[in-house]
Order: C-alpha cells, then structure tokens, then sequence
C-alpha cells in the first residue's frame, strides 16, 4: 500500500469521525488512522457509539505489531481516563506507536492530559494538524463540553418571503419531500428536539427521526422536549407516544425567567445534565424568538420553498432587535438545492464590545 501523509491521515481520520455523528452523545466524534513506521496505512477506526471501543482501540485492533515504532492520526487529544471503557493513552503506550500526531485539543477536564501522559512515556505528539477542520467536524460536542450547555440548531421551513403557514394556518407542505426527508437526516445528528407547546398544539407532531418512504423510525431516537410553561401538553399528543423519549418541560419543574416562562438557559442546563451536547430547535417562531433574544442559537438551518404567500405567521418572532443597528448578523457558510428548496446553513454573528 502507498504510503501516506500525516495530513492526508487527518484528513482520512475527519472523515471516519463523522460517522459517528448522532450515535456517540455525550461523548465526541473520533477518527484515527495507523500509520507504520514507513507511513503505510496499517488501521482506522472511528468511535461508533458511547460506551463503545474509541476510535484508538478499533485502529489499534486492526494494525496489531505493526502499530509499533508507528504513527497513530487522532481527531481529538486522546483520552487520559477510565470510564467506560480504559484510558486511549495507555493502549498507544502498550503498543508502542513512536508518535502522536492530533488535531484538536479535548477540552472536558475529565479527559484531557493525555498529551503529557504520552510526553512522559517518550511519545512524540504533534498538536494542530487540520485543527479547524476536525473542529467544524466536532463543533457541537466541543462547544457544549467547553461552557456546559447544548449547541443549538435552530431549523425552520419557509416559503421565500418567511411564511411558516398560509393566512388560514395550512402548512403541509411548504417545503417538499427532499427537504423533508433532509431534516429527519439532521434530527439524526443531534441528542434532543425541542419545539413549544404551540407548535404541539396545532400541529401535533412527532418529533421523530423517520425514513419517509415507509413511516418506519431511526434505530435511535432523540429526546423529545416540550417546553410547556404551564404544563397544556395533552395527554393524547403524539409527542408522548411510545416512540421516542420525551420530556414536557414545565416552568414549574426547570425554572421560571422574569416572564413566567420556562427558563431557557436552565432548560439547556438540565439537558446537558442528562447528556445533551446538540439539540435541534423546531418550532415555533415564539420558542425560536426567545431563544435568539437570549444569545442561545448556535447555528441556523433553513429550508426556503420557491413559494410567496404575502401574509401568515412569520418564521420568527420577538427574537430581540428592535431597530436595524440591532440586528442579529449571521454568516451564510453553506447554500445548497435540496429537491426544489434551498438549504441555508448559517451562523449568528458574534457581537463585538
């Protein structure tokens, strides 16, 4: 086999990591590709699901002695702890790889200090190798773990002048079945949906990740969140059927803000207790608008249809600005056709001062 580059390793370990995107939570995406001493590919591997074997061990099994005096890609900073599953160090140690090279340093003080520990045992560890692209690949655990609160994606389905729904409240369907089937891929990445309880109320959704050809469910499911100040969500909503968890959020039970409401940074707070790192924010532009008013939205996806409608609600609502110097800026860092749709993937503008 050719040999291979320490950047073309990292390039091949960025793109194993993200088939773990959706199955790992909490723990983050990992890639790691085995380099021998000659610079052969000897192993990969990619951390699959939480409590499974990391990205290290899968590669470590593959490449066997061959890993010895060898180079071993990783993603993130090796782990220096026992949890789940043993320390990632100590097993690049027992093989006797000659030299670390990684992209991104871990910031969960649990974990981290796998550098030094390497450093000590006469390992070579090289730092930075395609950082920013290993922490785009990695950006919502890394985001959640270094402030202890989920990374948000606000997702809305528009037509092209930001109608959520026609004048009368009709809806189905804005966007087509590309597009749709689209979400429920991105609902697939992420640990928890959250919609308002006036979305639960006048559209009864599931809330589920669904293949759309033959209505069946994802092997996984996220946690379905209602935020329902004071507790409306009816007995027989589809969100609290059998298929996936869910949790009504209650101002009673997570906190009240100044309004009487759900306290939206507790509810982020008791998500990332219970092991959220990415959640998805889907309904309605009320919700969406309180989130933006607080500085909670990490990240925006939005489905346009190639359709006006000149009146109904709007995508969203009371999100803070009231003049045009208070508007909140974004970045577009992708514009792609979805079916007949356009998908935007955009991120909010950090304020400066």
């Amino acid at each position: 086999m050719a040999n291979m580059s320490v950047d073309d390793a990292m390039r091949r370990a960025i793109t194993l990591a993200a088939r773990g995107l959706g199955t790992t939570s909490p723990n983050p995406v990992v890639g790691c590709v085995l380099l021998d001493r000659d610079g052969a590919l000897v192993g990969e591997g990619f951390h699959a699901y939480a409590g499974g074997p990391h990205a290290e061990i899968v590669a470590l099994a593959q490449a066997g002695e061959r890993a010895r005096g060898g180079t071993a890609v990783v993603t993130l900073e090796p782990c220096d702890h026992t949890g789940r599953t043993g320390p990632c160090t100590a097993a690049l140690i027992r093989a006797g790889v000659a030299r670390v090279v990684l992209a991104v340093n871990d910031p969960d003080p649990v974990a981290t200090g796998g550098i030094e520990t390497l450093r000590a045992a006469g390992i070579d560890v090289r730092t930075g190798v395609r950082a920013a692209e290993a922490e785009a690949g990695n950006i919502a655990w890394l985001t959640a773990v270094r402030r202890d609160l989920p990374y948000v994606i606000w997702k809305y389905a528009a037509t092209l002048d930001g109608r959520l729904a026609a004048a009368d409240g009709t809806s189905m369907w804005i966007t087509s079945e590309a597009a749709r089937t689209d979400v429920h891929a991105l609902r697939g990445t992420v640990d928890a949906v959250l919609a308002g309880v006036g979305t639960v109320l006048a559209d009864d959704p599931r809330l589920t990740v669904r293949n759309l050809r033959d209505g069946s469910l994802a092997i996984r499911q996220p946690l379905r969140v209602v935020v329902d100040s004071s507790g409306r969500t009816p007995a027989g909503a589809r969100v609290r059927d059998a298929a996936a968890p869910t949790w009504v959020a209650t101002a009673a039970e997570v906190g009240a803000g100044p309004d009487g409401r759900v306290d939206l940074t507790a509810l982020l707070s008791a998500l990332y207790r219970r092991g959220v790192r990415a959640a998805l924010l889907e309904g309605g532009p009320t919700l969406a608008g309180a989130f933006f008013a607080a500085g909670l939205v990490d990240k925006v996806v939005g489905y346009l249809a190639p359709k006006l409608l000149g009146a109904g609600p709007a995508a969203l609502v009371d999100a803070g600005p009231r003049t045009i110097a208070e508007v909140i800026d974004l970045e577009y860092v992708d514009v792609r056709r979805v079916g007949p749709d356009l998908r935007i993937t955009a991120l909010p503008r950090k304020r400066e001062g």
